[in-house]
């Protein structure tokens, strides 16, 4: 056979452009093309993905790329470049440039570009969504969600105006002391996979808005919500420079770390990645913000509202496929709400799994065939250690996507000595644990190393006052699964799940993105000029 005829085989062309061999549907192809049509940066279509670097988005010279695929197909949607070290440094040398200027700008010109940015990012909301769709496989509803919760920090920066308001006393008779929040200069944003618009807008209306100017690394899996931002970003008249976007992996994590004109380095994914940022900036000198792993519990207590608790958990466990860092992975059942497990997993069973474009879809693919591998053999592993499985996902069939990286809702009851309980498993798998009471629940959630979040399902205020004094997790939810806040709070991640002194968003997240400069003035008032002479007699008192 012909090698061409082997290559046809091996990949189709849809509208000259190669795909792999199992080509995405009319949908999503429909979708990837009128989004490679209307954004610069990205390229669904099985192009690249550009560098943004002083505000112009860059065909990269690297000789090094990684295909991003669809993850219901296996489709090959773009390639996204290893940023090459020259590339870098103009990213950075475009940032320290602009920082010169941008930090001199009026907070009033910082904060119309934020509301600015919040209307672009309501009109562009359905094109952020088919983004994430294709190259993450959320589903549509949830991938709007993603881009709500970013827009979220958006309209909190838009309060920069007051909230950066420093403090003022006259300390002595015409001495004055007062402290001014200023920007630190270059700072640098890692983020993860699972959240490819909100994690990025964690960073970038925080620190454009406190004056500092940002370098973006996306995650090389799905970027090109973070390509349509920054071109976003410049609609909204945000000068060049201000916003950079590199590519890469480790690479390019290194060389944020490395880098001496970077000045803080805030990160979100995995504990092996986070602990080598902190470590490696910190000690390069940079504030560095961590927030990595999770193991979040839900206790049930037996007076609880069983409807509000069933479907609270199957949404906490199973939205995003489980690739949440606020995802509830384990349920506590305390004394007869034990006997709530199986309508538990008889709800959890009717969930539709599909891809993301596909109406009334629930749950989506995980991200790779490397991440669903992991996935089942996590599950496994409890099936091999005494675990018993109530509802088994690993075998789930979808119709119309053969290939994709699809896992379905699992519930696996376990004992906290279970590997499936003390890895974070970042997947739809529902760990069960049995508990005689609430402190039996209470030392379960204390003894594990993570402090992201936990919730509590209760109808006693007593019960939900005790949990609350007596868990040490940073984010508690009562009657609510998953309980972040508002980015006008801090995030407040606790133990394993967070590295760093200052946290994000809030008044933390201002904390992280300035330093104070504290002045004090002598002006006394006899030296004024104009003061009226004074023909008394002098007296010399």
């Amino acid at each position: 056979m012909p090698a061409s005829t082997i290559s046809c085989l091996r990949s189709r062309c849809v509208r000259g452009y190669a795909t792999s061999a199992f080509p995405l549907n009319p949908i999503a192809r429909a979708k990837a093309e009128q989004l490679s049509a209307d954004w610069k940066g990205t390229s669904l279509v099985g192009g690249t993905t550009k560098n943004y670097i002083g505000g112009k988005f860059v065909e990269s010279k690297a000789d090094n790329w990684l295909e991003i695929h669809d993850p219901s197909t296996q489709t090959v949607l773009s390639r996204v470049p290893e940023t090459t070290g020259a590339e870098f440094e103009q990213a950075v040398d475009a940032a320290s440039e602009a920082f010169k200027t941008w930090s001199r700008t009026s907070i009033i010109t910082r904060q119309r570009f934020t509301i600015e940015l919040q209307h672009l990012l309501r009109k562009y909301t359905p094109a952020l969504a088919d983004s994430i769709v294709l190259e993450q496989g959320k589903t549509v509803a949830d991938a709007r969600g993603d881009v709500l919760r970013g827009l979220q920090v958006v309209e909190t920066a838009v309060g920069i105006t007051s909230n950066l308001l420093g403090d003022y006393v006259e300390v002595s008779k015409d001495m004055d002391t007062y402290t001014r929040r200023v920007p630190l200069g270059v700072c640098a944003s890692i983020a993860p996979f699972n959240f490819p618009a909100m994690i990025p807008l964690w960073s970038i209306p925080m620190a454009i808005a406190t004056g500092n100017t940002l370098i973006l690394k996306p995650s090389e899996r799905d970027p090109g919500a973070a390509m349509i931002i920054a071109e976003l970003c410049e609609r909204a008249g945000l000068p060049p420079g201000v916003l950079n976007v590199v590519h890469g992996t480790v690479p390019t994590v290194n060389a944020i770390c490395d880098h001496p004109a970077i000045k803080a380095i805030s990160f979100v994914g995995g504990d092996r990645a986070g602990k080598h940022i902190y470590d490696r900036g910190t000690q390069n000198g940079k504030r560095v913000q961590a927030n990595m792993g999770a193991k979040n519990h839900a206790v049930v207590m037996p007076d609880a509202n069983k409807n509000l608790v069933l479907n609270s958990i199957i949404g906490a466990a199973f939205g995003a496929a489980g690739q949440r860092c606020m995802a509830i992975s384990v349920a506590i059942l305390v004394g007869k709400a034990q006997m709530w497990l199986p309508e538990l997993v008889e709800r959890a069973s009717k969930l539709n799994v599909n891809g993301g474009f596909e109406q009334g879809a629930d749950v989506g693919p995980l991200i790779s065939p490397a991440a669903k591998s992991r996935v089942k053999k996590l599950i496994a592993s409890a099936e091999q250690e005494g675990g018993r499985i109530h509802l088994d996902g690993r075998d789930v069939r979808v119709e119309g996507y053969p290939h994709g990286n699809f896992v379905g809702p699992t519930i696996v009851e376990a004992a906290t000595t279970m590997t499936c309980y003390r890895e974070e498993i970042f997947g739809p798998v529902l760990v069960v644990i049995q508990a005689e009471s609430l402190d039996d629940a209470l030392d379960i959630i204390n003894a594990n190393k993570y402090g992201n979040g936990t919730a509590i399902f209760t109808q006693s205020g007593a019960t939900a006052r005790k949990f609350e004094n007596e868990v040490n997790v940073g984010q508690i939810g009562i009657n609510i699964p998953i309980p972040v806040p508002l980015p006008f709070f801090s995030w407040s991640g606790n133990k394993a799940s967070f590295l760093g002194d200052v946290a994000f968003n809030g008044k933390t997240g201002l904390q992280f993105y300035t330093q104070n400069k504290t002045i004090t003035t002598l002006w006394k008032a006899e030296d004024a000029i104009g003061n009226r002479a004074n023909v008394d007699m002098p007296t010399h008192h």
